[in-house]
């Protein structure tokens, strides 16, 4: 995570760039080395060889790389009063943070602000957007030359982001089998969990995503009645099956009651979201819930939920820093992620982002 900094230098090279076709070579290269774990990643979720994920691969890199050689210019003067490659670098990097590029939006610059103005806030990012600007001026030495000595002072005095007083996240090792045994033994295991951290004092445990599986009245019964007598609090991941598809969503339990918590904004394109089932009149997939319940409550602290994807983001994490969270809650179940460094990405996204707004961060995941 302390090397996020180094993508400040994209910009610099796509403005260097001598023509279009080299800009979006340039492009492609950091977008593809920075979502090098892709293909693996698709091959052990496919139980497939390499192909279709070096097909994924290229194709999600295809909105950035157009979006970047489309707003290249080598003549930034030329009927832009002289900051015509700032501003179509700002449209470059608004367009890739946000939907329906963002979509796709991996590794954006923007997130090496964690590193850069840690606790600086929304002061922060606007000072890390300042500086890619000027770096593709002719600035950009006294530019790299200021946010380098930001970034060795930022390494020398780094410190991780707290866990908040009372909450746990729990890792689990349970393999492509997290969610898909619906066996009273199976459950009964995470609540003996679940209980045994209670009982050392936390008042909030956070399981992966996917841990509980389908989301049911006798799921949501078992576990109230497992808790009972428990003070504590289980903000664990579920699916909820409709006619029309599914929902990938957190789930809040405690001895008293068993609802819905948060429902993903953004879901895993292509393997989870296919929206082009529902254009179809097929049904089925995971529904993204895009500017829906950006921050949601457990007990009296409000919290930013991040599953899986959306770490990976810019947009769903400054949606949720608008409504003023006071704590990151990140779950993932990255079993297909093995030999990747896909769950190492999503943590330090997640990290840079909490230090970023001084927010204490709960991680929880399934390898």
């Amino acid at each position: 995570m302390l090397a996020f900094p180094v993508t400040m230098l994209f910009p610099a090279l796509w403005a260097l760039s001598p023509s279009r076709v080299i800009a979006a070579l340039v492009s492609a290269g950091y977008f593809l080395s920075a979502s090098r774990g892709l293909p693996q990643g698709v091959a052990n979720f496919y139980s497939a060889d390499l192909g279709p994920g070096f097909l994924l691969w290229f194709a999600a890199s295809l909105s950035f790389v157009v979006v970047h050689a489309a707003l290249w210019t080598w003549h930034p003067g030329r009927g832009y009063s002289g900051i015509g490659r700032p501003v179509r670098y700002l449209a470059a990097a608004v367009l890739t943070g946000l939907p329906p590029f963002g979509i796709t939006g991996w590794a954006h610059p923007l997130t090496a602000a964690g590193v850069l103005f840690p606790g600086w806030g929304w002061w922060g990012l606007l000072a890390t957007a300042a500086g890619l600007l000027v770096m593709v001026t002719r600035y950009r030495p006294a530019a790299a030359i200021g946010l380098g000595g930001l970034w060795l002072w930022s390494t020398a005095t780094w410190t991780g982001p707290t866990l908040p007083e009372g909450w746990r996240g729990v890792d689990l090792e349970y393999g492509q089998m997290l969610g898909r045994d619906a066996s009273l033994e199976y459950h009964g295991a995470l609540v003996a969990t679940v209980r045994k951290a209670a009982a050392e004092g936390s008042r909030v445990v956070v399981l992966p995503e996917s841990a509980l599986g389908f989301w049911t009245p006798t799921v949501a019964r078992l576990w109230r009645e497992g808790l009972n007598g428990r003070d504590v609090t289980v903000v664990a991941g579920a699916d909820v099956i409709d006619v029309h598809g599914y929902d990938n969503v957190m789930v809040a339990v405690h001895s008293g009651a068993a609802d819905i918590l948060y429902k993903e904004r953004m879901p895993v394109p292509v393997s989870m979201w296919q929206p082009w089932l529902r254009w179809t009149g097929q049904g089925g997939g995971a529904k993204a819930h895009l500017f829906a319940n950006q921050v949601v409550e457990v007990g009296t602290t409000r919290i930013e939920p991040l599953i899986c994807y959306e770490q990976l983001l810019v947009w769903p994490v400054l949606q949720s820093m608008l409504h003023s969270p006071a704590v990151i809650v990140a779950t993932g179940n990255g079993w297909w992620t093995a030999g990747t460094s896909i769950i190492a990405i999503q943590k330090a996204s997640v990290t840079a982002w909490a230090k970023l707004f001084d927010l204490p961060v709960v991680m929880a995941f399934n390898t």
